[in-house]
């Protein structure tokens, strides 16, 4: 297995950056676009695809449709109303929006449109209720400038947000309306000769320069990053869902293995001469051959009624076993094209006899499919008509292989992986709105925003640097998170040190999410409170950790309970000062030793104790005058 190396591989790398803008409505009716965890009613949906206006069917589409899943949409009358729903016209366009997407046009060189024409984007997948996604070409052209070199900008478009995915099971989707129609700007990068770090380096920047507008949102899943990855000019390969940075790297970095992998794939089936799979005459039924098979996974699948078929492929022997990356292999790519018709995965002759299938089942499947030396099969288990599709998807990405890398949609996972997700969509995907007249931009509008583009990232650092003191590391930190308007909120008042408060939503936040504890539950409301109830004294600043753990492991919904559960309300003088004479009791032989210079060891001790209930500030002048009546009173 050889190592690859990015730079001979000819890697390009488009950026499109989707980020929900800050406004107070949705982008077609006048709901507040607010996500929340409670739902008044519920409703069903089959989408199914539609011809387009020249009477073809769109790639993506097709392939959803045969997954043929029921929606159900969970719905609260304070985030969505019947806009939502599919069931009244969209109102007019919010021009908040409007002038936020001129804005950002304007900030990075783009070619404004004077009309800007409603369009729709067909999307069965669940995730609009219509089947189709509303967007709107604002600009085009243009430049963002990263260490000194100037990256393209291809367009700059308006659209709503998806309907938020709640559960993915066999045969239903589950998704909320409360995201759905939020306005959102997406801007398509031109494509970059660049390394994995290079691109995140892209993503940050135009990440900063949006957040400098201060009218963009902030938090999880309100900037997601697709990315367009090719090597060697192969097929572009479309990944979504990125939502972090080093996620972002990591994508780039395994889709470049991947996809090069392919390629030296392709050049061994080529030498292989593969002959073309017919669905007619290489595709058996084999359900009988297995009635006695010993694997667990070809028993259940034969008590649940599905049918079980053998793929001939003829001059393949090895080919879905060559891993010419580690991880990278036909085999896996099969395993994960067929989940997406919810059957669990293949079998093939590389991987067998394993799995409980064993040597005499494998015997007889060749028998029957006249298995020569150099041949090899896939073993595949489904229900209706989902083995049927599942099926001649195999086939065409068998055949699809030799070309090397396919034009496809994937989606990027936790790990940094892709997986398959849909073809790529096709020209036919796209069509006029209906519904909506075309939106004027005026000259006037657009030298407004000319003249309110925002200070660069680094003139935003320099000014919260001087107005809350903050050293350059922090400032960084609590601009790039997803905390700078909660920070200055906070920090309004001046009484709450702002070194203070960044460490805390920073640093603190950060530790506790990366023990695996969830961020989301801690709401602004409780961030806020702790802070007043620190400024009041009712808590230390020690037990601000305390709180915030007990939220984010789900142990406590609110500042109050998490005090409670945690134990960190204050204690008064005369309790602490009793703690501060047995720690000073039990450790005598440690001041004997260091004198005043005890007090670290004794301070760790202690606030273990105190366990949050009393300040650091106190804690170390009681213990600074315990420790010099101790050595005094010995002389």
């Amino acid at each position: 297995m050889s190592e690859l190396k990015i730079d001979d591989i000819g890697l390009k790398v488009g950026l499109e950056i989707h980020q929900q803008l800050s406004t107070n409505k949705k982008l077609f009716c006048n709901c507040f676009p607010a996500e929340t965890d409670e739902f008044t009613s519920k409703f069903s949906r089959k989408l199914r695809a539609s011809k387009s206006e020249l009477g073809e069917y769109d790639p993506a589409a097709l392939f959803e449709s045969t997954k043929s899943k029921t929606m159900v949409y969970y719905t609260n009358p304070g985030s969505s109303c019947l806009v939502e729903r599919d069931e009244e016209p969209p109102h007019e366009l919010d021009l908040d929006a409007k002038n936020i997407a001129v804005l950002i046009s304007c900030a990075l060189n783009s070619n404004i449109f004077g009309e800007i024409y409603p369009m729709r984007k067909i999307v069965i997948d669940g995730s609009n209720t219509s089947g189709f996604q509303r967007t709107l070409l604002v600009s085009q052209g243009g430049y963002i400038e990263v260490n000194g070199k100037k990256v393209g900008v291809q367009s700059i478009c308006l659209e709503e947000d998806a309907a938020k995915l709640l559960k993915d099971k066999e045969n239903v989707r589950e998704f909320s309306l409360d995201r759905l129609g939020i306005p959102l700007v997406e801007i398509a990068l031109e494509p970059v000769s660049s390394s994995p770090s290079e691109i995140r380096k892209i993503a940050l920047s135009l990440g900063r320069l949006l957040r400098t507008t201060r009218k963009v949102t902030r938090g999880l899943g309100s900037i997601r990053q697709d990315v367009n990855v090719s090597v060697n000019n192969s097929g572009v390969v479309e990944v979504k869902g990125v939502q972090q940075l080093d996620q972002l790297e990591k994508v780039v970095e395994y889709e470049a293995k991947r996809q090069h992998g392919l390629l030296k794939i392709a050049q061994k089936i080529k030498q292989k001469q593969l002959v073309k799979i017919s669905r007619q005459n290489d595709v058996y039924d084999i359900i009988n051959l297995l009635k006695s098979c010993k694997s667990k996974i070809i028993q259940k699948a034969i008590n649940d009624g599905a049918s079980i078929h053998a793929i001939k492929i003829k001059n393949f022997a090895g080919m879905l076993s060559y891993s010419p990356y580690e991880g990278i292999r036909l085999g896996k790519e099969l395993g994960q094209l067929v989940r997406f018709f919810g059957i669990g995965g293949i079998f093939h002759l590389d991987e067998l006899p394993n799995y409980g299938i064993e040597k005499l089942d494998i015997e007889k499947i060749k028998e029957q499919l006249s298995i020569s030396q150099n041949d090899s099969f896939i073993i595949i288990a489904g229900k209706g008509s989902k083995i049927d599709f599942a099926i001649d998807s195999i086939i065409n990405r068998i055949e699809d292989a030799k070309n090397g890398v396919p034009a496809e949609t994937r989606l990027a996972t936790q790990s940094g992986e892709t997986v398959f997700l849909r073809p790529r969509p096709g020209a036919s995907r796209m069509y006029p709105e209906t519904d909506i007249f075309p939106v004027k931009v005026t000259k006037e509008e657009i030298e407004f925003a000319k003249k309110n583009i925002p200070k660069s990232w680094h003139e935003s650092l320099a000014d919260l640097q001087k107005n809350y003191q903050l050293n350059p590391q922090l400032a960084e930190q609590i601009f790039d998170s997803n905390y700078l308007d909660l920070f200055e909120k906070i920090c309004s008042d001046k009484l709450n040190s702002p070194n203070f408060v960044a460490s805390i939503l920073c640093s603190t936040i950060t530790n506790l999410e990366r023990q695996g504890l969830d961020s989301t539950l801690l709401k602004t409301e409780e961030i806020l409170k702790s802070f007043d109830l620190l400024i009041k004294e009712k808590i230390t600043k020690e037990s601000m950790e305390i709180i915030f753990e007990k939220i984010m492991a789900g142990e406590a919904s609110s500042v109050e309970e998490a005090i409670q559960k945690g134990k960190v309300g204050m204690i008064d003088d005369k309790e602490l000062e009793k703690i501060c004479e047995t720690i000073i009791k039990e450790n005598q032989s440690i001041i004997d030793g260091q004198g005043l210079h005890s007090i670290g060891a004794l301070m760790g001790l202690t606030m273990k104790m105190v366990r949050g209930k009393a300040s650091g500030e106190k804690v170390n002048q009681l213990l600074k005058e315990k420790i010099q009546n101790y050595l005094d009173n010995k002389k």
